[in-house]
């Protein structure tokens, strides 16, 4: 199962949902895998913590996924699988390939020699290797969030509980439908989670109940607004590993069951 967290507005959670349905999915056993494709690393420095950050002064984390595309571009060099660009996280079963901020720079380049089928032909390589593949998106329609799409099989589109992320869903279902359409009729949009609910709050449940009249796939778990999310990211660990009972964590659980 290759899975993509898309939603081309930024502050959303991608990279929180993505990195916590991946390490609930290797805590039951499962050969997990994330693939970080935003230039901002924030998955990667999510499971990595420290290595993975960056700085002027700071070493980058290799091999990254800036450096898989970049041999593309390089036709002298033998090329190596992505396989070569997978580091293990301190948890069994959960396998990162991270981020580079150098991903903005070759974008022009890959699109000019089009490249947008690279990805979905490298994981496909790796059904073998893994039970689940969980892509992490930056926060645009570009040619990393295309090549995501192309490369996955499922669509979990997260939904912040705000007027403007309401007006740019219909945005994200036009431009997964397109995909689906044009590039990859395997695509499926398993559903819109809804994320940091405040089910006190009159405009989130507003919002929630008016898409669901909508006929709009708004999945049944939803996310709540938790303090520990900050606590989690600071501590590099994910909920299931940094509390495992927390309310929060228990919702993960839930819409990890509920895509399963």
């Amino acid at each position: 199962m290759r899975r993509v967290i898309f939603n081309q507005k930024g502050g959303v959670g991608k990279s929180s949902i993505t990195v916590n349905l991946a390490a609930i999915s290797a805590a039951k056993g499962k050969r997990t895998l994330v693939v970080d494709l935003d230039p901002q690393c924030n998955a990667s420095q999510y499971l990595l913590g420290e290595a993975a950050e960056f700085s002027r002064d700071k070493t980058e984390l290799t091999p990254n996924i800036g450096q898989f595309f970049g041999q593309t571009l390089q036709f002298s060099l033998k090329e190596k699988p992505i396989s070569e660009y997978v580091h293990k996280t301190a948890h069994d079963n959960l396998h990162v390939i991270p981020s580079n901020p150098e991903l903005s720079e070759i974008e022009h380049l890959l699109q000019s020699k089009h490249k947008i089928f690279k990805l979905a032909a490298a994981l496909k390589s790796l059904q073998g290797s893994y039970d689940a593949i969980y892509i992490d998106t930056p926060p645009a329609f570009n040619f990393y969030t295309l090549s995501a799409l192309i490369a996955a099989q499922r669509c979990l589109i997260p939904f912040d509980c705000g007027a403007f992320s309401r007006r740019a869903i219909d945005t994200v279902l036009e431009n997964v439908g397109e995909i689906r359409a044009d590039h990859n009729e395997e695509l499926e949009i398993e559903g819109i989670v809804v994320n940091q609910f405040q089910p006190r709050a009159s405009l989130p449940v507003k919002l929630v109940d008016e898409m669901r009249a909508e006929g709009l796939p708004i999945m049944s778990s939803h996310l709540s607004s938790s303090v520990i999310m900050k606590e989690s990211h600071d501590k590099a660990l994910p909920l299931i590993h940094l509390a495992p009972k927390h309310k929060l964590t228990e919702e993960y659980i839930a819409l990890f069951e509920e895509l399963a």
